[in-house]
């Protein structure tokens, strides 16, 4: 090491900004880091939700309605295809270098984003933004793995998927809020949907560049798998896009078949490329032969499904059946973080303490099963608000018992010098499945809803009481049954019941509505039971994890080299 090195080093560490040689980092030190390391994590989960609720009105800005699914699609894709690729490159590379960039790509998307003046545009931007994204849900996690020992890394790591929770269900509040003002600060509201990133990526670039100091990565060059990223992009892409798109093509149209062969070819030629690159795959294949990284991987794939399936369905319900509005049943998911905080800390404090896992997994699929089967159940128009504020809270703690262990046996079952990859497999896992669980049950529930109205409303047709509503002038003439009263015209006709367009539910007479309302709340408990069967799924692979407490790679090494150097 040069002089010159050797005294900024010691500059920094008489700074406190980072340990000295060989010593670990302080707590002071971690929750600096950790500062930064949250901002990023917030952004990126954000960002995953906050367009929701705004893309109407920015499509109609940018008089792109027709392309408005591109947006989402556009940012799932790139955050998802780059996970893996910056676990891979960050355990060659270093983790610092990658966060920066992940940091900075990201930020360059939210400005572009910003400033869009068409809807190509910012489907574009929106994949830029995924680019960076991708770096931001992993190597947050990668890095507190590097910097905290595993008996504290429950309790720091419990932190990310709090924060994780919390902007998922803050970013639809937080949408909605833009996109309804006019202008803020002489630019128009939705367009601070994405510069309201630029403060924050900008105080989590600071931190991180100041206070983030790992050592380099040492030891033999590994070549980078250049065709492992290729064909899991082939793989991924069509896959999502159908997933995306697939309600609106047709699910056996010409285009989905092409995805799905193009996606199935892709899968052969990862796994083929993965074989051939051996060590140097972007996820070796050799880790799903052991049993704690590949069972945790399938429960971060089905429990990804049912995150975003509660995430999309509960808000679904409290805005087309209790009629809500988006800001207030926005407020009420927020019970949803509760959950999840209460969850991450207890298993995160748990775990570090005993190094006892699998009863988390375990306790929170049943959970997260009960309360998909409660919701399948119990929700109807006339329902209490306490009942979907409880599920949202049981749903958190399911999620949160579940997501924290499973991402710690992941890192615990791989060398350390793996620990990116393990990392970002766990992330990568969880966002195909909230991919594949938000497409599958939106699309399930208008399918079923079109079905579920069309009888309702014949049979409220045939009450006497009911068709009397449409002879009282006043009901007639009121502006705000217009909406419904197009609808019914339209369906009566002969016409396709459009259901893409609701807004007019939440001030249209509830009388009226009711056979509207009471066909999404079934069709929404059809979509929960159907989870619920799927979460029992997971709930029988949990038994299947080892039943071993975990342990530190690192320690378990530096221990044997003791016992080595006694002999």
């Amino acid at each position: 090491m040069s002089h010159a090195t050797t005294n900024e080093a010691s500059k920094l560490a008489k700074n406190k900004r980072i340990p000295e040689a060989g010593q670990p980092y302080t707590h002071r030190q971690i929750m600096t880091v950790l500062i930064g390391l949250l901002l990023g994590m917030f952004l990126a989960a954000l960002d995953q939700t906050i367009v929701s609720s705004s893309i109407y009105t920015i499509s109609n800005d940018l008089n792109g309605l027709s392309l408005q699914a591109w947006a989402t699609t556009a940012y799932l894709i790139t955050s998802t295809v780059s996970t893996p690729l910056y676990g891979k490159l960050s355990d060659i590379f270093g983790r610092r270098p990658l966060y920066i960039i992940a940091i900075t790509i990201f930020l360059a998307g939210s400005i572009y984003s910003g400033f869009v003046q068409s809807m190509g545009e910012l489907a574009v931007a929106r994949g830029i933004q995924g680019l960076g994204a991708g770096g931001l849900m992993s190597l947050g996690l990668a890095i507190i793995g590097d910097i905290v020992p595993l008996k504290d890394r429950g309790k720091y790591q419990g932190y990310f998927m709090s924060v994780f929770g919390i902007s998922s269900v803050l970013g639809p509040v937080v949408g909605g809020f833009f996109a309804g003002s006019s202008q803020i600060l002489w630019i128009t509201g939705w367009r601070w949907v994405f510069l309201v990133n630029v403060p924050i990526a900008l105080a989590a670039l600071v931190v991180v560049w100041m206070f983030l100091h790992l050592p380099k990565k040492g030891g033999v060059r590994q070549k980078v798998d250049y065709w492992g990223a290729a064909s899991i992009t082939l793989a991924l892409v069509p896959l999502l896009i159908v997933a995306e798109q697939g309600r609106d093509w047709g699910w056996s149209s010409g285009g989905a078949l092409l995805c799905y062969g193009l996606g199935a070819l892709g899968i052969i030629a990862f796994i083929l490329s993965e074989r051939m690159a051996g060590d140097s795959a972007l996820i070796p294949l050799r880790f799903f032969k052991i049993p704690a990284f590949g069972i945790s991987a399938l429960l971060n794939f089905i429990i990804g499904i049912g995150m975003f399936g509660a995430i999309a369905m509960l808000p679904m319900y409290l805005q087309l059946v209790a009629g809500l509005t988006p800001t207030q049943a926005g407020l009420l998911m927020i019970t949803f973080t509760v959950g999840i905080l209460i969850g991450s800390i207890t298993s995160g404090q748990v775990i570090s303490r005993t190094g006892t896992y699998r009863i988390f997994p375990i306790v929170g699929t049943f959970i997260l099963g009960g309360s998909a089967l409660t919701m399948g159940l119990l929700l109807g128009v006339d329902t209490s608000l306490v009942v979907p504020g409880g599920i949202a809270v049981a749903f958190g703690l399911g999620l949160g018992f579940c997501m924290q262990p499973l991402v710690l046996a992941m890192q615990t079952a791989v060398p350390p010098k793996d620990m990116g990859v393990a990392t970002s497999s766990a992330t990568f896992f969880r966002s195909m499945g909230g991919t594949v669980g938000t497409a599958v049950f939106i699309s399930m529930l208008f399918a079923t809803a079109q079905d579920k109205i069309a009888t309702l409303l014949g049979d409220a047709m045939k009450n006497s009481s009911y068709a009397s509503m449409f002879k009282d002038p006043a009901v007639l003439s009121d502006p705000n049954n217009k909406g419904f009263l197009d609808f019914l015209k339209n369906a009566q006709s002969g016409g396709s019941s459009d259901l893409n367009d609701t807004s007019w539910l939440h001030d249209a007479n509830k009388a009226l509505t009711q056979p509207i309302r009471d066909g999404f709340a079934q069709s929404i408990d059809i979509v929960m039971l159907t989870a619920a069967g799927l979460v029992a799924v997971a709930f029988l692979i949990t038994f299947f994890l080892p039943k071993k407490k975990l342990t530190d790679p690192r320690e378990a090494a530096a221990a044997k080299e003791e016992a080595a150097a006694a002999l």
